[in-house]
């Protein structure tokens, strides 16, 4: 037998010493060209060292190969808090973050479907108008004329040249697919003057520089209210075109307020919005389907053109396993190559499970685990080996029926030779790994450790908390609640819905399942989220900066704040970081970032504040003998307990700590960055968030996202209390153990898109195992070992 070549012997990825977040000084070998799960709780330090160590120190290193100039244009990397990393390979990412905060990107433009469709169209389609460009809504038509000057020999002559770029932007909705219309009482109060505050946008404030620029134009008198401009005033205050006006002696663009609130706010996706600029767009903005377009962005001419019958805009509107069996039935020798990469591309949404999809589908409307899977489809058919694939949960949103899906392409891409490291909580897809990694014990501060590390069968004999419920298998009550009433819904159509009539039961906890794509969401959030008294707790992304913690995000600060000052009769913004209170070398962030250029920036804590975000003085006021830093780093727990009794005693915040201890959440300090949260507890912040409001109904989209099969348990009596309370609790769910739990099912399909949109059961969980006449039912009834 020869021997090992001393290339092939760099078999282990490994890790010493990682301190990122919580983790605790973690050393761990991982193996190579194998599939690796880690395990653990939420917030025990899974993402810490898979995404913030390994996968960011290698994309980190990637970067350092290109030049300064190069890595000056890039983001910039931190290295991980890490003694030692050996044996890494490149690191391609594919995390569950939303894709496209931007209104024009679909799901065509982010997967290259819609590049090669605008190709296939400019060579096939008949007509024939033009480049790929004409069949791009994300590109205008412009024409042009004038001189240029050509140089011949000695002389330098005149030509008149004109040119014209056909492009395929819709010219009435510029791209959108929609038009607004803007309610212009909404943005101004006209018995005011500029003076005295009569825009009422967000931002505009009258000491701002927004309104500074159209009070000091020298447009307007701006003590005179605007009921009294002239016809020329309220045009040149709304609608005039950008024009060069000096304001304090410094060069600024006027523009009217209407294109000027078009371009800032309403150009961007309502998803990426902030909170308040959305509530003023949906105040103020009514948003119609472009009546020239009919919505699909393209031009006339983009439209008029196609092949057999069928246009680019129908194309993208089209079901993709639609689309795939029309692609495949086109063949065309001079355009052969292209076809094969686009039927790939297709063929690759099916396979993963998003057949149900269209091209034309805004990408911000995708949910965490749809976003992760179109990420999947561009690395499906990549020639490369040897690369470490990171995963995050790339099961949530999918049914038990479509995880076994995923699963096998997780195992091809392994036995292509790559290396997968998947973050997960489904014992379906813990049970295909070659090793574990688990990390416990618990999770914040009581976490960070490895817990164990070997197969998936020495796992089931741990004795830790993944180990001791893998098998775990929820039962199915033995009595279910009496409905007190019913929502009725009638006729539901949005999206792939075929009218469904169906009655939600009141007082119970209803739970609503079908594979991916079935049209829950659409029902759900379609019909029932709008109405009075009900909560919707969506999987939207928390949105907040490094000096965003939980004590911010919930409001469990403001009462916090005037408890300070009342004890000590000083004022409130003294105890914010970010107002008055904030120590003035780092501003209140508690660390120094040193910027230097092209290399890392380098964050170092505060030296003065010694990272307590605070003045100095301001840490002499105390209350119950505690400073505000030293409030802000306790726990939710013992927070729980300080506001609870004596000096203390805030009912306030001792309600909202309540309400997180109550979603599991009693291990994080009150002062630690959202930033640094796992997704999981993002969710339970918001769903704690939440349950301070005054609903009667309350609507969950998948509340196990995030969440280790031993929290699972915990959240069913969180859902159990709030019935108990009289609430109605509708899940939008794939966890069997929440399905066996609940007293009414909904159950859409029988497939996803144009396949589902129906009810196809409507009864207890006992009755759907005993039908198993749908997908749901079988997996249910295999899950319960019934």
């Amino acid at each position: 037998m020869t021997d090992l070549h001393a290339a092939d012997t760099h078999d282990l990825i490994r890790v010493q010493g990682a301190r990122e977040n919580n983790l605790k000084n973690v050393s761990v070998d991982i193996p190579k060209r194998r599939l690796t799960v880690f395990t653990g709780v939420s917030g025990s330090g899974k993402s810490s060292l898979v995404f913030g160590t390994i996968a960011a120190e290698s994309q980190r290193m990637i970067n350092e190969t290109y030049s300064a100039f190069v890595q000056g244009f890039m983001p910039t990397l931190a290295r991980p808090d890490v003694d030692l990393l050996e044996g890494l390979t490149t690191a391609i990412i594919v995390d569950q973050e939303r894709m496209g905060a931007n209104s024009r990107s679909t799901v065509g433009t982010v997967t290259d479907a819609n590049a090669m469709l605008r190709i296939l169209f400019s060579r096939l389609g008949q007509p024939h108008i033009g480049s790929p460009q004409a069949f791009s809504f994300n590109v205008p038509t412009v024409q042009g004329a004038g001189a240029v000057k050509v140089e011949r020999g000695t002389s330098v002559q005149s030509v008149k040249r004109t040119f014209t770029q056909l492009g395929g932007m819709c010219p009435r909705c510029e791209g959108m697919g929609s038009v607004n219309d803007i309610d212009l009482a909404q943005i101004y109060d006209e018995t005011k003057s500029l003076g005295a505050g009569a825009i009422t946008v967000p931002g505009y404030t009258v000491d701002g520089w927004a309104v500074r620029i159209y009070s000091e134009s020298g447009f307007f008198d701006i003590d005179k209210p605007i009921a009294e401009y002239s016809e020329r005033e309220r045009h040149d205050l709304l609608y005039k075109e950008p024009t060069k006006i000096k304001v304090s002696g410094i060069n600024m663009t006027y523009e009217g307020l209407i294109p000027k609130i078009q371009k800032s706010m309403l150009s961007k996706d309502r998803d990426a919005m902030q909170a308040h600029i959305r509530a003023f767009v949906e105040r103020a903005v009514t948003f119609t389907t472009c009546p020239d377009c009919g919505g699909t962005r393209l031009a006339e001419g983009a439209r008029a053109s196609k092949i057999r019958g069928i246009s680019i805009a129908d194309a993208c509107s089209m079901q993709i396993s639609d689309l795939a069996a029309w692609v495949r039935e086109l063949d065309e020798p001079s355009v052969a190559p292209l076809l094969v990469t686009l039927r790939h591309i297709l063929d690759s949404f099916v396979d993963i499970g998003l057949g149900y999809l269209s091209l034309e589908r805004p990408s911000g409307t995708l949910s965490g685990g749809e976003a992760q899977r179109t990420k999947m489809i561009r690395h499906l058919g990549s020639s490369l080996t040897d690369v470490t694939y990171v995963f995050d949960e790339p099961t949530i949103g999918l049914h038990p029926h479509d995880i076994q899906r995923m699963n096998e392409l997780l195992i091809q891409l392994r036995d292509k030779g790559n290396t997968v490291l998947v973050v997960e909580h489904k014992p379906e897809a813990i049970t295909i790994a070659d090793h574990v990694v688990d990390l416990g014990p618990r999770a914040g501060t009581a976490g960070g450790e490895i817990v164990f590390e070997g197969t998936v069968d020495a796992l089931r004999r741990a004795d830790t908390l993944t180990g001791r419920h893998l098998d775990d298998r929820a039962a199915v009550k033995d009595a279910v609640r009496t409905p007190t009433g019913a929502l009725e819904v009638r006729g539901a159509t949005a999206n792939n819905l075929v009218g469904v009539d169906v009655d939600i039961p009141l007082g119970v906890l209803t739970v609503v399942t079908g594979v991916a794509g079935s049209g829950k969401s659409s029902l759900i959030h379609g019909s029932v989220a709008g109405r009075d008294g009900v909560v919707s707790i969506d999987q939207g992304a928390i949105r907040g900066s490094r000096r965003s913690n939980p004590a911010t995000y919930t409001g469990l600060l403001e009462p916090i704040r005037k408890a300070f000052a009342k004890a000590n009769g000083v004022k409130p913004a003294l105890f914010s970081a970010n107002s008055e209170g904030a120590c003035p070398n780092c501003n209140g962030a508690g660390v120094i970032f040193t910027d230097l250029g092209p290399m890392a920036t380098v964050s170092s804590p505060c030296e003065v504040c010694e990272g307590k975000r605070f003045d100095a003085s301001v840490l002499d006021y105390k209350l119950g003998g505690k400073d505000i830093s030293e409030v802000l780093a306790m726990s939710v727990t013992d927070a729980e307990a300080f506001f609870a009794a004596g000096e203390a005693r805030i009912p306030a915040a001792h309600a909202i700590l309540h309400r997180l201890a109550d979603v599991g959440l009693g291990y994080l300090s009150l002062g630690q960055p959202l930033s640094t949260l796992s997704g999981g507890e993002r969710q339970r912040i918001k769903l704690a968030t939440a349950m301070a409001e005054s609903g009667d109904v309350y609507i969950l989209d998948e509340p196990t996202t995030g969440l280790h099969l031993a929290d699972v348990e915990q959240l069913l009596g969180l859902l159990d209390r709030l019935v108990d309370a009289g609430r109605s609790v509708i899940v939008i769910e794939h966890h069997q153990a929440v399905m066996a739990h609940a007293d009414w099912i909904i159950d859409l399909g029988p497939g996803a898109g144009h396949d589902g949109g129906r009810v196809v059961f409507e009864g207890t969980p006992a009755a759907l195992i005993a039908d198993r006449s749908t997908l749901t039912g079988e997996h249910l009834a295999a899950y319960v070992g019934s």
